[in-house]
């Protein structure tokens, strides 16, 4: 059997296994040893795997993982992330679209704790949107923007999903953290400028609060600023010795997790529940991403050793004539397609032993090619009709919200994603800039 009909055959029983519902590390990890066993054998197909576990456990930078989930989850659970809603409905109800500006935010906030699109989902769903629809703002403008706000979770540092794609890649952490900052806060300042100018078309979109809701006094004002600007100082608090060059990146992860908690215990919310919902928590996730990115190198290193990369290559190049830019465009658009069914995760793992080396040998930074392959998959995330943020929202939504208002909602914003994407795109500079700027120094 040729190489290529090997990778087709090991591809399609990987996809034939997660259609009949296996978890994604299983059926990629299940592929990857039994395509081993049977290309080299018993001792090359069980050194495989030892390998692949060996190389994920001597991996340090993997230790930032655990620590940037346990911070986001003790933010969340203590309802820190609560004050930040209240701060936001006071500080910025007085303008048309106010409430959903302030949102927006919100997410960008709940991002830098968090690094999980799920978490700004649940935070969004069950604090503002109850108090959006309560306040006259449209249910399909205010659907919208709990999704798109959400998507930034994994594209803003601590981005879970750049440590997975930085590990299968072979790219530095901090490089990719520091490459989606500008694109996240970009794609943030897109979303806000819409919401603006809509409401200011049409105000009964993002109606101003009543001036009773917004007489407080300043002394309050001033004390739900200081409760909601907590996450964000714990945040500087870690990231700038990361950023001046004091501390290592896994140092900064336990400084944030280390504060956080601090933090909570000060504000008297570090109880029994919320410390052991925490630390449950940030186990599950932890030990899934562990078992994802085990399998994914396992099942790129078999295609390492079938020579898979260069055949793609010259098929695309020779056979078919694509310059780099039209192979990068299409591997784009098959990232759109797969997350109408998979999740970012799934997509990566499924793809990256392909893409990551062509991107490579065709030219491209890897790094920029990383917030490419984030900004994707946040359009991916909502793109009808089985985009995998669409069904969070449907199962979080409350009734008068169906799905025909959820899928019409995110049209608006999935082309202002779309054009962000084409910026950095056309511009690598503005992912690049940043980590070229800290590290050159």
């Amino acid at each position: 059997m040729s190489q290529d009909l090997i990778a087709i055959v090991m591809f399609s029983g990987m996809l034939g296994l997660l259609l009949t519902g296996q978890r994604v590390f299983g059926a990629i990890g299940f592929v990857a040893v039994v395509a081993a066993l049977c290309l080299w054998g018993d001792r090359g197909g069980f050194d495989l795997g030892f390998a692949a576990s060996i190389k994920l456990m001597k991996w340090y930078p993997l230790l930032t993982l655990p620590m940037f989930i346990f911070m986001g989850y003790v933010l969340s659970e203590s309802k820190i992330a609560d004050d930040l809603y209240k701060m936001f409905h006071v500080w910025m109800g007085g303008l048309s679209g106010g409430l959903a500006v302030g949102t927006i935010g919100l997410m960008v906030l709940i991002s830098a704790m968090n690094g999980l699109s799920v978490a700004g989902m649940a935070i969004g769903a069950t604090i503002a949107l109850p108090e959006l629809l309560k306040r006259g703002y449209d249910k399909r403008m205010v659907t919208g923007v709990i999704q798109a706000g959400s998507s930034l979770g994994i594209l803003v540092p601590p981005s879970v999903v750049l440590v997975l794609y930085a590990m299968i890649a072979r790219q530095p952490v901090g490089q990719l953290w520091l490459a989606g900052v500008i694109p996240g806060l970009l794609m943030a300042a897109a979303f806000i400028v819409y919401i603006v100018i809509r409401c200011k078309l049409n105000p009964e979109l993002g109606p101003i609060l009543p001036k009773a809701d917004r007489d407080i006094a300043m002394a309050e004002k001033l004390r739900l600023l200081r409760a909601g600007l907590l996450p964000l100082v714990i945040f500087f608090v870690m990231m700038v010795p990361f950023v001046r060059g004091w501390t290592s990146l896994v140092e900064s992860s336990a400084i944030g997790a280390v504060a956080a908690f601090v933090a909570a215990v000060l504000k008297g919310r570090m109880t029994r529940e919320v410390f052991e919902n925490s630390v449950r928590n940030t186990l599950g996730v932890s030990c899934m991403f562990m078992w994802i990115i085990l399998a994914a190198l396992a099942f790129g290193a078999v295609f390492d050793g079938l020579g898979a990369v260069s055949a793609i290559e010259e098929l695309f190049t020779e056979k078919l004539g694509l310059s780099p830019w039209m192979i990068l465009v299409l591997m784009q658009l098959s990232f759109i397609v797969m997350g109408t069914f998979l999740d970012d995760t799934a997509m990566l793992v499924i793809v990256a032993p392909l893409y990551v080396p062509l991107v490579g040998h065709l030219g491209f930074d890897l790094v920029w090619y990383g917030v490419l392959y984030t900004i994707t998959c946040q359009i991916a995330y909502m793109t009808p009709p089985f985009g995998y943020n669409l069904f969070l929202m449907r199962a979080m939504a409350p009734p008068q919200i169906g799905l025909r208002d959820i899928y019409t909602s995110i049209i608006p914003f999935v082309a202002v994603m779309t054009v962000v994407l084409a910026i950095i795109m056309i511009f690598p500079g503005l992912a690049l800039w940043l980590p070229n700027l800290v590290y050159n120094n």
